[in-house]
């Protein structure tokens, strides 16, 4: 079993941050355990590094988003149905606001960080080209939490698509959420990017 430090409110998002695995997916079950592992290492020395420069923070965050999640895709499938009646325009900044709205809300939770460990347990093939590793969150207050990460298989590369927290994928639960929105603004995608753009201080 393999600890590393990582913020238990990132792991918990899909989102819910590919660095090479050196392996295809036929053999990397333990390349994935092993890309996990770097990536919080990663993490928490971001973390270190720019504990007092924010803005150096978000690069890094977005250098990290930006290479180990598949951040189009999970953006796509968070729009759900809604992706196919987008305009080229609205797709295009509904993906750079995800992005980014992603990218403030952890950098500036993982200003916070207060010693969590994920102890990276087995991984698993899921299907021809996924791959699934658990994980348990210890806290130094508080029960410990389990968290799946799914990852695509790309050659010698691996992404993020999915974080499973206790049960319940981060992914989907955006998904409705932001379907909710759109629902309450008449099925108009406009209704979710206003509110987005509102968040980031856009508007």
């Amino acid at each position: 079993m393999t600890a590393i430090s990582f913020r238990t409110t990132v792991l918990a998002v899909f989102m819910v941050i590919g660095l090479s695995a050196g392996t295809a997916l036929a053999d990397g079950v333990d390349a994935a355990k092993g890309f996990i592992q770097t990536l919080g290492d990663k993490a928490v020395s971001t973390i270190a590094a720019t504990q007092q420069d924010e803005e150096a923070r978000l690069r890094q965050f977005r250098s990290l988003l930006n290479d180990n999640f598949d951040v189009p895709g999970i953006g796509r499938f968070v729009l759900g149905r809604y992706w196919r009646v987008a305009t080229p325009e609205q797709r295009d900044e509904y993906l750079k606001l995800f992005e980014e709205s992603i990218i403030r809300t952890y950098a500036r939770r993982f200003s916070d960080y207060s010693g969590e460990t994920i102890a990276v347990e087995k991984a698993r093939k899921d299907g021809e080209d996924f791959i699934l590793v658990d994980s348990v969150i210890q806290r130094p207050t508080g029960g410990p939490v389990a968290v799946t990460w799914r990852l695509l298989g790309q050659g010698k590369d691996f992404k993020i698509v999915d974080v499973v927290v206790e049960g319940v994928s981060m992914s989907v639960t955006q998904r409705s959420d932001f379907a909710s929105v759109i629902q309450s603004g008449g099925g108009n995608i406009e209704a979710l990017l206003k509110v987005m753009r509102e968040r980031l201080g856009k508007a």
